[in-house]
């Protein structure tokens, strides 16, 4: 260990080493930390989009349209497959989204089947500002460490991201 103060992720594994001594628990040390980091940062992005009358989930349905850029327009098959969301589980984002005025349905003009998904003004003014906060947020959470640091961390979690990917089947 470091000479960094003990964290709650330590004392699990100083419990192990005591009365498991032969497990190897590296992987507990960062996957601990990984998920008490992303359980923290979720909450702390959640109570910031709030005052957005949005949560997490339904600033990701927000943002993936944003990021597909004019017109801000997605099927909600492809904003389910990109959110890993089920179509049930998306259509419940979609209607609070719509009733909140955030995003319009209408029906795809390539497609009589089919329907689009589309930012209203006023859910751009909604996730311009959101994601704002958002970031501000986190990037107050990344300045405990360096810049060199910061990159040094996220190009090794994209490692380990992409190691994990390659070996889920």
């Amino acid at each position: 260990m470091s000479a960094q103060r003990k964290d709650a992720v330590d004392a699990i594994i100083d419990q192990w080493a005591a009365v498991r001594p032969d497990l190897d628990t590296r992987a507990m040390e960062v996957f601990g930390r990984v998920y008490r980091l992303s359980r923290a940062m979720g909450d702390r992005v959640e109570k910031v989009y709030a005052p957005y009358g949005i949560s997490r989930g339904e600033f990701d349905v927000l943002a993936t349209l944003r990021r597909a850029g004019e017109p801000y327009t997605l099927s909600p098959r492809l904003l389910s497959s990109t959110l890993m969301l089920t179509t049930g589980g998306m259509t419940g984002r979609l209607d609070k989204l719509e009733r909140a005025a955030l995003l319009r349905r209408s029906p795809d003009p390539h497609d009589r089947r089919g329907l689009q998904v589309t930012l209203t003004e006023k859910g751009l003014a909604v996730i311009d500002e959101a994601v704002g906060a958002g970031l501000a947020a986190q990037t107050a959470a990344l300045s405990a460490l360096d810049d060199e640091q910061a990159g040094q961390l996220a190009d090794l979690l994209r490692t380990l991201l992409a190691g994990t990917q390659d070996s889920a089947h």
